[in-house]
């Protein structure tokens, strides 16, 4: 994958969007999430990496797309310029996972639950359909999706790799 031509990294606390050909990449997930966007008419999308559910507590030097709440807003913006109608947008999203065990899991430790949870109530907002997800468990994952048709390949190092 990474010689072809047409990939785009994503690294975390970012997001790119790009237009078919290219295929969006982002590394090692573990409880960060990535987010796609795709319009399968117009065959662009996005893809963001995000850390955390909420920007309430950020500093002033954190990235935008470090937090859904407002590093979604920009992404789907971009991804409208591009040529995007929002009504034709599917999402799909994967990472979240619990990378570490506690025994005493309180709901700050559970990022990953929490991110899962925020890009639901953050699409369910925004009116776009999420229609395939792989989060949970307490591996990474690497995600890419291809703008050509929409593909969300999710591999992973121990489970192998999947389309969702």
């Amino acid at each position: 994958l990474d010689d072809m031509p047409d990939l785009i990294k994503v690294g975390m606390a970012d997001y790119k969007v790009g237009a078919a050909p290219s295929t969006l990449i982002s590394y090692g997930l573990g409880s960060c999430i990535g987010l796609s966007l795709y319009d399968p008419k117009a065959k662009v999308g996005g893809l963001l990496h995000y850390m955390l559910p909420d920007s309430k507590q950020a500093r002033p030097s954190d990235t935008p797309a470090k937090f859904i709440d407002t590093g979604f807003p920009l992404m789907l913006a971009d991804v409208l310029k591009l040529g995007a109608v929002k009504s034709r947008l599917v999402a799909k999203i994967a990472g979240g996972a619990q990378m570490f065990a506690f025994s005493n899991t309180t709901s700050v430790m559970r990022v990953g639950e929490r991110n899962t949870q925020a890009a639901k109530e953050l699409l369910a907002r925004e009116g776009i359909r999420l229609i395939a997800e792989d989060t949970g468990l307490n591996y990474g994952r690497t995600v890419s999706i291809d703008l050509s048709d929409g593909t969300y390949t999710v591999k992973t190092v121990s489970k192998g790799d999947k389309t969702i």
